[in-house]
């Protein structure tokens, strides 16, 4: 089980370009899929990662590693998975791309790279639009969706603080459920 997990946390850690959010869909591919855990899980890990100080990924692979192998240990080889990779490309990059950082040809590669961070951070948003989040009944997901719209308009026209928003969500779903 352990090489298992390992596995699964180097692809991760190795594909998981544009951070967390980005990487949502391949976590949930790499370990729903394969029954390790289930879609509610999933979702409950993505919320208490959020909810952690760090970064998502990392968070959720140490969360994972435990639920998958019972252990502590679990949680250190998964989360020592999902930072090598990256750890090692950003090393092996970075002098590279400092040095030639007027090439065309590193130009287009990162340019090439950004639309695909953004199309991965909109399927790991698509991915958490289920019932898990906005609920089954009729009453209940109009709700959770008023109250989704209203935290985007709030944080992306109102220039509210996210923070002050997150208080206010959780103090509306305390009150209407």
């Amino acid at each position: 089980m352990y090489l298992r997990l390992i596995w699964a946390y180097l692809k991760i850690g190795l594909f998981g370009f544009g951070g967390g959010y980005a990487m949502l869909s391949l976590i949930q591919s790499e370990v729903v899929s394969t029954g390790w855990i289930t879609s509610q899980m999933f979702t409950d890990i993505v919320a208490i990662s959020q909810m952690t100080p760090g970064p998502i990924g990392i968070n959720s692979a140490t969360y994972i590693g435990y639920v998958v192998t019972g252990s502590v240990w679990g949680s250190i080889a998964a989360t020592l998975a999902v930072v090598l990779p990256p750890f090692v490309l950003v090393l092996l990059a970075s002098h590279y791309i400092t040095r030639h950082s007027d090439s065309a040809a590193i130009q287009g590669a990162l340019h090439g790279l950004r639309p695909v961070v953004v199309g991965l951070i909109a399927s790991a948003a698509l991915l958490l639009m289920n019932s898990e989040n906005f609920g089954t009944e009729a009453t209940e997901r109009c709700l959770t969706i008023a109250i989704c719209a209203a935290a985007f308009c709030l944080v992306y026209f109102a220039k509210w603080h996210p923070i002050l928003v997150i208080i206010l969500a959780g103090a509306a779903g305390l009150l209407l459920f």
